[in-house]
């Protein structure tokens, strides 16, 4: 049985599993300048990736995910990098795959492009699909387990993701939403709604980023209702960002997001870690308690 088997028979079996915590703002607290995409580090500071990977290890995660978020031509074209995408994605891939080993299994991460499909934006769906083709050929030949396709928030660009994706390599794929505090994503699509159209086109579906992680627990709960055999993946903010003496800070603690990561799996989630501002001890209070409460994680 292959690792990505491995994965899926025990989410199918209806074990708890914990996913990582932030990249981003990890990596921002260890230098990484504004402005600068993180995925630059792949290639410029692997060794400072590799422990934040073992990092989230040690702290009990059961999955990472690559360094690769803003890892398309669109993104990586700030920095320079938008020749090298099945490069960097490649080598981020390698990297989480150093440290996973065989019992932590590895998302190939994916974000938006951070542009809108016409006639709202430049990209025509073939050339969005093709941008996420290109992602995934560096993240499979790379070893992921699976992909992650996160933080969307209209139907025509994960559509085209998850076109693009299935194009390029048979591997899982979990696809993730953000909500804000209305219930709905910035193009106006609702948890259920989108439970309903893209549950059925992936392996998993779920939520992630957002602003407080307790309003996570009623968007899971509606995409539980309207798709109540779907595999869901959460993984919310600590909090929203505010500056305190010029540091950014967010409010939401590793004793709160464990406690939330408790009514999160009540609310029918099945993977759960934490998205912008939570660090490895989010991560081991979310582990710590879901594995006292289930025995699983």
């Amino acid at each position: 049985m292959t690792r990505t088997e491995r994965l899926w028979s025990r989410l199918r079996s209806g074990e708890i599993l914990v996913a990582d915590g932030a990249t981003g703002t990890m990596l921002q607290s260890e230098g990484l300048q504004p402005g600068r995409v993180p995925e630059a580090w792949v290639l410029e500071r692997p060794d400072t990736i590799r422990e934040l990977h073992r990092s989230y290890v040690q702290a009990g995660a059961n999955i990472i995910l690559t360094c690769s978020f803003g890892g398309n031509r669109y993104r990586l074209e700030n920095d320079g990098l938008a020749d090298r995408v099945e490069e960097v994605n490649r080598r981020a891939a390698e990297l989480a795959r150093d440290i996973a080993g065989n019992d932590v299994f590895v998302a190939g991460d994916m974000g938006p492009t951070g542009l809108l499909l016409k006639p709202l934006g430049p990209l025509t769906p073939e050339e969005m699909r093709e941008a996420y083709a290109e992602q995934v050929r560096g993240l499979a030949a790379g070893g992921a387990d699976f992909l992650l396709i996160e933080t969307m928030s209209d139907l025509g660009e994960a559509e085209a993701a998850i076109a693009g994706a299935r194009s390029v390599a048979p591997l899982p794929i979990v696809c993730t939403f953000s909500f804000d505090t209305h219930g709905r994503t910035m193009m106006g699509l609702r948890p259920e709604t989108v439970a309903q159209k893209i549950g059925p086109l992936v392996e998993g579906v779920g939520a992630n980023c957002g602003r407080d992680p307790e309003e996570y627990i009623g968007f899971i709960h509606a995409m539980r209702l309207a798709a109540p055999d779907a595999i869901l993946w959460v993984k919310p903010n600590a909090g929203l960002p505010h500056m305190v003496e010029d540091v950014v800070v967010y409010d939401a603690t590793p004793a709160k997001m464990g406690q939330v990561a408790l009514r999160l799996v009540e609310a029918g989630a099945q993977i759960v870690g934490g998205c912008c501002g939570t660090t490895p001890q989010h991560v081991s209070a979310v582990a710590s308690g879901l594995k006292a409460k289930t025995g699983e994680a």
